[in-house]
């Protein structure tokens, strides 16, 4: 199977109070502790809702500001141009995703249950996603995994997501 990794970077990181894909944690930028965790098991890598430096930038969509389930559509339409089975995803604000994600998840969909912003998507849910998000009540992660019926997997201990700047500390 042909995986696209996706990190969903496009939030607005208003609770936060700064921008966190560049807040650092142990040493280097957030985003950066996503890409090397999800590159071993991804064939490429795409950064969703903004620009990165050395990986593939996707716009989210339909229009950007709705949320993760933007990233998400941008990635998927692009895992879908280019060939990819599935677009694996984690937000911007994740460090210490498992070794063995892919095993836990499965081949999709499928998301972990208390963050579905890390998930395994068939890339045939390009369209029928932007199609399901053009009613604006339709802008939950949970929600689109039960309308298309995604397994929720249990989380591993050891995940970190990163919301408020003393999150920086936990190891």
């Amino acid at each position: 199977m042909k995986i696209l990794g996706a990190i969903l970077a496009g939030g607005q990181s208003r609770r936060f109070g700064s921008d966190k894909a560049r807040a650092l944690f142990k040493g280097k930028p957030l985003l950066e502790h996503a890409a090397d965790e999800l590159r071993p098991v991804c064939a490429q890598l795409v950064v969703a809702g903004r620009e990165w430096a050395n990986i593939h930038s996707v716009i989210d969509l339909p229009t950007p500001g709705l949320g993760p389930l933007g990233g998400l559509a941008g990635a998927l339409h692009y895992a879908e141009s280019q060939g990819f089975d599935a677009v694996l995803s984690s937000g911007c604000d994740i460090a210490g995703l498992p070794f063995d994600l892919l095993q836990r998840l499965g081949t999709g969909p499928s998301i972990f249950d208390k963050l579905p912003i890390i998930g395994i998507w068939p890339s045939a849910l390009a369209e029928p996603l932007v199609e399901w998000m053009s009613d604006p009540r339709n802008r939950s992660v949970y929600r689109f995994a039960d309308h298309i019926g995604a397994r929720r997997v249990i989380a591993p201990d050891g995940l970190i997501n990163v919301n408020q700047n003393s999150d920086l500390h936990l190891s």
